[in-house]
């Protein structure tokens, strides 16, 4: 009841005379925005049908140019036939009932509610799923981030030269790859990443800054000859923060107006597009976890990469609705089926940071 009554006031005592209105109006959860299919490309998206499915990639044959005199007697070369595999070997489903008392007395429609938040839910865990894989992590659970190092090869390598996560060492930044900083520390600990300040005449040498990090990643994939145009980087709301707050007047301007669309917030920051998830891994307590030295269980990991650098191929493979036999209800089910491929280890660069 509403409305309160004074001590000894005995009528109407049940507070009857006010009714419960229940609105038709449905408070619907935030959703996260789902970036992976515009980083990631599916030309093999119509090969594949069911769980367990493998599709064989042929790498492009390596030719040698050997020089040429007056009389040399030419020989050929064997051209080779490597290839790796892409293999479907994800699948996650829904099932939910709706009971036929409670549909026909239900202000709402649940059961149109709830397919609409399955087919989301099953979009976020693809996601995470996805952006973790890449950036060489993997869950340990299901709608969780990537917090562990992953250590299982989807099918075979693209490269023989990447590690069990598919991924390129040299590619992978951590502190010591930044030799300005002179704080002690072990090597492979996270980057301690902070904001340049307005007039700093020199580099720092205790962190890095949000842009030089960006370059640094940049100058890793033009060494690897990828190209200029396609070029992506996904970072997390921490890291989109300090560049903000990064001493520059692009960084510091309005970003475009439209705010987060579809996880894009810049079109062309050092020859990327930039994107900002919540579904990147992390560790510990995250990348907004301070500290300046010997970090190596709570930060962050941000990507960047070319769009023919990974490969998805999803369906939802079955979508059905029927009468369950044991009660009056119809059961709603689903399934997500799909597989996730790195293509081209070379373009692909990592970075492990946390706030300085």
């Amino acid at each position: 009841m509403a409305f309160g009554k004074a001590s000894g006031y005995t009528n109407l005592p049940n507070g009857n005379f006010s009714p419960v209105i229940y609105s038709k109006q449905v408070q619907l959860a935030f959703r996260k925005s789902a970036i992976c299919e515009a980083i990631t490309n599916s030309d093999y998206f119509g090969e594949i049908a069911q769980m367990g499915d493998s599709v064989k990639i042929i790498k492009e044959p390596e030719i040698s140019v050997t020089a040429y005199l007056r009389g040399t007697t030419i020989s050929t070369q064997d051209l080779s036939d490597n290839d790796f595999s892409l293999t479907i070997d994800k699948a996650n489903y829904f099932a939910f009932k709706v009971d036929d008392i409670e549909e026909a007395h239900s202000h709402v429609n649940f059961q149109s509610l709830a397919s609409d938040r399955a087919a989301y839910r099953l979009a976020d865990q693809y996601d995470q799923d996805v952006l973790g894989y890449l950036s060489g992590y993997k869950q340990s659970a299901l709608h969780a981030n990537a917090g562990a190092v992953n250590n299982v090869v989807n099918g075979t390598k693209a490269n023989s030269a990447a590690g069990s996560d598919e991924l390129l060492a040299a590619n992978k930044l951590i502190k010591s790859s930044f030799g300005n900083i002179t704080t002690s520390g072990a090597a492979d600990h996270a980057i301690p990443v902070a904001a340049r300040l307005p007039g700093a005449t020199a580099l720092p040498t205790a962190t890095v800054s949000p842009a030089m990090l960006v370059a640094r990643m940049s100058r890793l994939l033009d060494v690897q000859n990828v190209d200029t145009q396609g070029r992506w980087i996904v970072i997390d709301p921490v890291m989109m923060e300090v560049l903000r707050d990064e001493d520059s007047r692009l960084l510091n301007a309005d970003f475009g107006g439209d705010g987060l669309k579809n996880g894009l917030v810049l079109n062309n920051f050092h020859g990327f597009r930039v994107y900002v998830s919540n579904n990147l891994p992390s560790v510990g307590t995250g990348a907004s976890t301070t500290g300046a030295a010997n970090q190596n269980t709570n930060y962050g990991v941000i990507c960047a990469g070319h769009d023919s650098a990974v490969a998805t191929a999803e369906q939802i493979n079955k979508t059905e609705s029927y009468r369950d036999p044991d009660s009056f209800a119809d059961i709603v089910r689903g399934m997500h089926l799909y597989g996730r491929k790195i293509l081209r280890p070379e373009a692909l660069v990592t970075a492990k940071y946390n706030l300085a």
